[in-house]
């Protein structure tokens, strides 16, 4: 009898691309500089390679946010590998001696530099590209890279749009649903456009002979690449432009109200027609986890819950206060009637109604008791004529049927004080009606105008029907789920690993566990919750099929956590001694990764940043410096952290090796 070959246990790193410093002067890191962080890496004795996304995310600085499921970003690219480039070579010099000294690299001049440096290039060679193009090794590129066509065809009409939204493009570049491949493939083979779009493919196979390039080099140093494959698509992407049947894009996908988003989080990015995907066998995806896999060997599934269930709201609203899970066994008229819902009271727990009274004490409350009343009086006449109408002679009233949502709210020009009522308002009911005759809870239900008018029997009666139907959509999901996953699991060889992270339904991990799929573990957030105290579960008791990491990238470093946010008694106790610095330090740092690389997750991989605190001689000034990304703000700070050396100079620091080498023994 065969014996089952045991798992491979490793120590690793996760870095982003533009963090790397090469030994050559360069603006932002580059593909080809995972070569030397291969070494660096074999020298320490690691043996796993994370790195964030790398698809083409255009002026967007976040990496979650792509153009494209398939083509590679072109901030990576390094000038002076392409065969065309040396007559260039002076510009590429001054233009990263221009920034190679920069502590973060400025993202948008960063990409613009390099992107004007990439178009001389091309025009300088276009005659020769195009040849290749048409019979070369250019051409059998594009002929076993399909998806560079729709790729082209969209990054030439998003440059020609000023890099606008493919939504506000006229109407002859959006095409409708039924003739979008058509229409590209007649685009893609027009002689006037023929130039711009061999542009795009050219550059897409010299991204993709660098990269892969450099990937060889990683699994020759017998080191594991894993990439990462954010579930969602930016709805301004290259994937939704032309599969748009693949997707919903009636719905905003994003997280439930929680302690940290009260309205909950809305990404704006549109949810999957899973039905429609099914309907093909899931081809989008198969292509893509096989573009993936000729440069991985393991790949993180950002928000795997999002193969269960997704959150989503309305395109109509900002918020996702008014969200519902997607799939959802809903709520039927016919139930809350057995319940003894009359029509007109389901549209009471349904629809939201504002007590006249209720506009009054919100406005002068807000205006403050400096504000003449007449000034009160109408903006109050502005409230009920633009937003509002009356229920008979009652003093009660509903929404106009023009509000659809919140963006309507706001679109009406009233105070702040009276937009931010009535955005409440229209949040304040108990079901929501989300098609004809389906209902969904409202998260905030408890808290309803409508909840506080039942009786404790139908409150009762209500409940039960609600944890039915949760159990029920739980049934669902866990069968989603699986199948969803065993299809991707099937279509490639890589290692699925997974972000768990949040508040899972139990389905979530045993469907990961079935699978083999390898769960998130962050030791700060993995906890006993629940129970006294909510102590950190100890490392030995770490599930062996997951990922043991001390911080993620949208998470405060270790260091930064350590000095600001950590009870220090609890952590003490959790790692077994008496007491430990106040101020983080190298010894301390020591310690805590030591525990940490001995947990019994198959894998232990850490941010780069954290590691080099190893040795004080990289600490930042300040630890909120290494950040890699504070979620909700938009700013030149995210996604932009760069090493504080290069990797020679690192590799010279035998502290960090010596250090290192002994966690990974």
């Amino acid at each position: 009898m065969a014996k089952t070959k045991k798992p491979v246990r490793r120590l690793g790193v996760v870095v982003p691309i533009g963090a790397l410093r090469g030994t050559e002067p360069s603006a932002v890191g580059e593909y080809l500089d995972l070569i030397e962080l291969s070494s660096l890496c074999a020298d320490m004795g690691l043996g796993l390679i994370q790195i964030l996304p790398v698809n083409d995310t255009g002026y967007e600085s976040s990496p979650y946010s792509a153009l494209t499921a398939f083509a590679l970003h072109p901030l990576y690219i390094r000038l002076s590998e392409l065969d065309e480039a040396a007559p260039f070579a002076g510009k590429i010099a001054e233009l990263n001696a221009e920034f190679h000294r920069e502590r973060r690299f400025p993202y948008y001049r960063v990409l613009r530099a390099k992107m004007e440096l990439l178009r001389a290039i091309y025009t300088a060679n276009q005659t020769s590209v195009l040849k290749d193009a048409e019979k070369g090794k250019l051409a059998a590129w594009i002929a076993g890279h399909p998806w560079v066509i729709p790729y082209a065809v969209f990054r030439r009409l998003k440059t020609a749009h000023n890099e606008t939204s493919w939504k506000d493009w006229d109407s002859g570049a959006k095409a409708k649903t039924g003739t979008a491949q058509a229409r590209i493939q007649a685009l893609w083979a027009d002689p006037a456009l023929r130039a711009e779009h061999v542009f795009w493919a050219w550059l897409q196979k010299a991204l993709d002979d660098q990269f892969s390039r450099a990937a060889k080099a990683v699994r020759d140093a017998g080191i594991l690449l894993e990439g990462d494959l954010p579930i969602l698509m930016n709805e301004d992407s290259c994937d939704v432009w032309a599969h748009r049947n693949l997707f919903r894009l009636e719905l905003s996908a994003g997280a439930p109200p929680d302690m940290y988003s009260p309205e909950g989080q809305n990404w704006g990015f549109p949810v999957y027609n899973w039905e429609e995907q099914a309907a093909d066998n899931y081809d989008w995806w198969k292509r893509r986890l096989e573009a993936a896999g000729n440069y991985y060997g393991a790949y993180r599934i950002d928000h795997v819950l999002g193969f269960f269930r997704i959150w989503a709201s309305s395109r109509a609203d900002r918020s996702s206060a008014l969200g519902r899970f997607v799939p959802y066994l809903p709520l039927s008229g016919k139930e809350l009637e057995k319940l003894g819902f009359s029509p007109e009271r389901i549209r009471w727990l349904s629809l939201p109604h504002i007590p006249t009274g209720e506009v009054w004490d919100a406005l002068r409350a807000g205006f403050g008791n400096g504000v003449p009343e007449a000034e009160c009086a109408a903006e109050a006449g502005r409230v009920f004529t633009s937003a509002l109408e009356r229920i008979g002679n009652e003093e009660l009233w509903v929404f106009k049927p023009t509000i659809t949502g919140e963006k309507d709210i706001y679109s009406l020009g009233l105070s702040p004080t009276a937009s931010a009522f009535l955005v409440k308002a229209w949040q304040n009911r108990l079901l929501l009606e989300y098609e004809h005759g389906k209902f969904t809870p409202v998260w905030y239900y408890r808290f309803s105008r409508a909840w506080a008018s039942l009786g404790a029997e139908e409150r009762e009666a209500l409940d039960k029907l609600l944890e039915r139907r949760r159990e029920d959509s739980e049934v669902l999901w866990e069968q989603k789920g699986e199948e969803l996953l065993s299809t991707l699991i099937a279509a490639s060889p890589m290692l699925p690993c997974a972000e768990d992270l949040g508040a899972v339904p139990d389905c979530v991990p045993r469907v990961l566990s079935k699978l083999g799929i390898l769960g998130l573990r962050v030791v700060r957030w993995f906890r006993r919750w629940g129970e006294a105290g909510e102590p950190y579960v100890p490392f030995d008791q770490y599930p062996e099929q997951s990922v043991c990491t001390l911080a993620v990238h949208d998470s405060s470093t270790m260091r930064e956590w350590w000095d600001k946010e950590a009870d220090q008694n609890m952590v003490s106790g959790f790692l077994g001694m008496p007491s430990l610095p106040k101020v983080y330090n190298p010894g301390t740092a020591k310690l805590v990764f030591k525990h940490a690389a001995a947990s019994a997750s198959r894998f232990r991989v850490f941010q780069i940043q954290d590691v080099l605190d190893l040795s004080r001689k990289w600490y930042s000034d300040h630890p909120a410096d290494d950040r890699i990304n504070v979620p909700g703000i938009a700013n030149e700070f995210n996604w932009t952290y760069r090493l504080p050396a290069s990797i020679p100079e690192l590799r010279a620091d035998t502290e960090l090796i010596h250090s290192v080498r002994e966690l990974a023994g």
